[in-house]
């Protein structure tokens, strides 16, 4: 037999994974000095350490290695846990690939600009939520504030608070220079009746939305457009939902057209 350093040397494996091993029932030593408590191990043992040390390269957790080792295991739930690692190891390249494009592409876009650029684009998940609105097609997106006012006072008429920033929904496909169609819509906590204009539904969220933020006036707003399209473009991504305007801080707070803060998200998905 061998004592725990020996052994160690001959799997290099350390003495302190062995002993962690022992505690956790996936390699038991054959005897243990009931005096001492010395670890003793058997050279037949080195087939199973080295099953466990190829299963741990693989990914697969101590736990999950302590199934794979299990005798009453059959060879189609083996197949089905190492199908389900491939699966996610093919789900981290993705993503890791994902990653690698986007920073090709910040590169590019320091190369090209010679600094950093002004706007930082970050993927989000954005989920569901529960919104009052009002759509209509306005002569000029500038008029998208008379639906707000019309949005806030039906909602304080009815003594119903807004459970988030405000934001507005651009439906159309492309810019428009008249006849807009658009959405003015206030998350709130619960539903409540909708009346006239005033629509209530749940707003679908986005696996993958890419969003920018704009601190300054609605004026220069089409900077942060510009660097939204740009990087939807330069990373492979397609447009495929409504662009959304999130106010942050705006007119309501009675600041400066420059401290307002404006989120824009454009739902996206690779092309």
């Amino acid at each position: 037999m061998l004592r725990i350093g020996d052994f160690s040397k001959l799997s290099q494996v350390s003495v302190k994974a062995l002993r962690y091993y022992d505690d956790i029932g996936l390699l038991k030593p054959v005897s243990v000095d009931r005096f001492t408590g010395y670890r003793y191990y058997s050279a037949d043992q080195m087939p199973r350490l080295n099953r466990i040390l190829a299963l741990k390269d693989l990914g697969f957790s101590l736990e999950q290695i302590a199934q794979l080792l299990d005798d009453g295991l059959s060879s189609a739930e083996i197949r089905g846990m190492l199908l389900m690692k491939q699966a996610e190891i093919r789900q981290q390249l993705d993503t890791e690939q994902a990653r690698l494009a986007r920073v090709e592409a910040r590169l590019r876009q320091i190369e090209k600009e010679g600094n950093m650029p002004a706007y930082d684009v970050v993927l989000k998940k954005v989920e569901p939520q529960m919104v009052a609105g009002v759509r209509a097609v306005i002569p000029s997106y500038s008029d998208v504030g008379g639906l707000f006012g019309e949005l806030f006072a039906y909602l304080g008429r009815r003594g119903v608070r807004p459970a988030g920033p405000p934001m507005a929904i651009y439906f159309d496909t492309e810019f428009k220079e008249r006849d807009a169609d658009v959405e003015a819509a206030i998350p709130i906590a619960d539903r409540i009746n909708a009346d006239g204009r005033v629509s209530v539904r749940e707003l679908p969220g986005a696996e993958s939305t890419a969003i920018v933020v704009h601190h300054g006036s609605y004026e220069t707003i089409g900077e942060a457009y510009t660097a939204l399209m740009e990087w939807v473009q330069l990373n492979g991504y397609c447009i495929v939902g409504p662009i959304r305007e999130v106010y942050l801080r705006g007119p309501e707070s009675g600041g400066d057209p420059a401290s307002y803060v404006t989120e824009v998200q454009i739902p996206v998905a690779k092309g």
